[in-house]
């Protein structure tokens, strides 16, 4: 997972591929078990998303850009739509099924 620091970058990743951005945090255990599972998961069943990791420690003004008051949040992003988020306490699979219906309806299109 491409760790992202500057706000720049994430934009022009976000207006040309679809993303996933983690935010977390160096201290956060949830993240960085999350980052495990995504790394593990994403190639294989949704190839065309690109993760990214936004450390809110070392990235404030992304977080702040983003909305991101708390640990963890995933916000994916297609065609620069936000079209899933999650915060706090979620499920991974939940998340996945929520991905697995917008990549296929995207992937249609």
């Amino acid at each position: 997972m491409q760790t992202i620091n500057h706000p720049q970058t994430l934009q022009q990743l976000q207006a040309s591929a679809p993303v996933l951005i983690l935010f977390g945090g160096p201290t956060c255990s949830v993240c960085k078990s999350l980052s495990f599972k995504l790394d593990e998961l994403l190639p294989k069943q949704f190839p065309l998303i690109e993760p990214v990791y936004v450390d809110c420690q070392a990235a404030p003004e992304i977080s702040a850009q983003y909305g991101v008051f708390s640990l963890p949040v995933i916000k994916v992003y297609i065609d620069n739509q936000l079209v899933a988020e999650r915060a706090g306490v979620f499920s991974l699979q939940q998340l996945l099924q929520d991905l697995e219906r917008i990549y296929s309806i995207w992937q249609s299109a």
